[in-house]
């Protein structure tokens, strides 16, 4: 006796995609009102983000749907850093200024 599993379609699995985002983030998910944006999609997979979150959604050969849903917090504290080092040198860099006499 076979009970090997039997994997499930391309279309079956986008379908249960589109189920999965809509049951999520609604309806109209993909209006640009909402700020939805499609990172990465393809019939078992899709990324969507709305610049605040990221959400994953995925489907496997037997058809179930997993979500997870992700703050990009290191690239929020890396661009944070990133902004502080920024304004810190541009201190340094007036005070040496003023220092030498380029500014008065």
């Amino acid at each position: 006796m076979n009970d090997a599993p039997t994997p499930i379609s391309g279309e079956d699995a986008r379908q249960r995609l589109q189920d999965a985002i809509v049951q999520r983030l609604g309806a109209a998910w993909d209006d640009p009102e909402t700020g939805w944006a499609v990172i990465s999609r393809h019939d078992f997979m899709a990324r969507l983000t709305n610049g605040k979150r990221v959400m994953d959604f995925y489907v496997d050969l037997l058809g179930e749907v997993r979500v997870e849903d992700k703050a990009p917090s290191t690239e929020d504290r890396g661009r944070i850093i990133a902004g502080i080092l920024v304004v810190l040198i541009l201190m340094a860099i007036a005070a040496l200024a003023r220092a030498t006499g380029f500014l008065a």
